[in-house]
This record gives structure tokens, sequence and C-alpha cells, in this order.
């Protein structure tokens, strides 16, 4: 006559799940989503031209605009005061839009490339800056240097 303990229970009577098929299900769930999902593009990405080290001898065949930010927010297109500062989660800079759709346009009209040169006061917050390159990118406009001079 064969012993069993009290505490363990036959090994025929324990259900069994096997659980290697959902593992595989998981798996493929996630490469569906990583392979189907989208990237948003980063303002860091925006395609503008940057200026190249050595310092060009031909001169432009338009004037650069000089845009000048301020640490209140306002902005100054060729030392003349466009937009105030704006606060807020939605800062829209409707007049320097319209003044540089304008001069894309007239670069545009004598067949020449707009030029847009950024003044940025050392205490102006970053997101104004981001905003003023995004109006810039919205002109369609690719040639931007920062100056260092207003």
């Amino acid at each position: 006559m064969a012993r069993r303990k009290k505490g363990m229970v036959a090994e025929e009577d324990e259900p069994m799940l096997d659980i290697s098929s959902l593992i595989d299900v998981c798996f493929l769930l996630l490469i569906y989503f990583i392979v189907t999902s989208t990237i948003q593009p980063r303002e860091v990405d925006l395609p503008m031209t940057m200026p190249s080290s050595q310092p060009s001898d031909e001169r432009p065949d338009i004037e650069p605009m000089l845009i000048s930010v301020s640490p209140s927010g306002a902005v100054a297109v060729n030392k003349a005061q466009v937009d105030a500062g704006t606060s807020g989660k939605k800062r829209e800079y409707t007049n320097l839009k319209s003044t540089l759709a304008e001069y894309s346009a007239m670069a545009a009209s004598s067949e020449s490339k707009p030029i847009i040169q950024v003044y940025v006061n050392g205490d102006c917050p970053q997101q104004t800056v981001i905003d003023v390159l995004n109006c810039i990118r919205g002109a369609d406009i690719k040639t931007v240097t920062f100056t260092d001079t207003e």
C-alpha cells in the first residue's frame, strides 16, 4: 500500500495552462504597434539651411530681414515693433506671419532667396524663439542666421 502525503494533490488533478502562445501573441502585437506607429516631427527637425563658416563675397539680391526678439516676447522687424509679447499657451504672432509672407512673396517675385537674421536677447524665453522660428518656417523661408548685433 502506497503512502501519500496529506498536503500534496495528485498531478493529474492539477490544471495546466500553456502560456507560450500568449507570449507569441503579445510580441506580435508589440511589433505591429511599433511598425504602424507614426513619429511626430519635432521642432528640432525643421529643415532650415544654416550659414556656412566662410562669409560670402557676393551681396544678396534682396536685403535680409532682421527680426529682434525681446525678453518680454515682443518681436520687432527691422527695428520696428510688429507684435507685442503674448502670454499663455497659445502664442500667435499674426503680424509677424503676414510680414514674413509678404517678404517671402517679394523675394519670390524677384527670383531671390529670402534671408532672415534673428537677434535674440539673452533673457528671452526659449519658447518665444521657437515660436518665431515656427513662423519663419510657416512662411517657407529656409535661410536663417542668428546674429549678435541688433
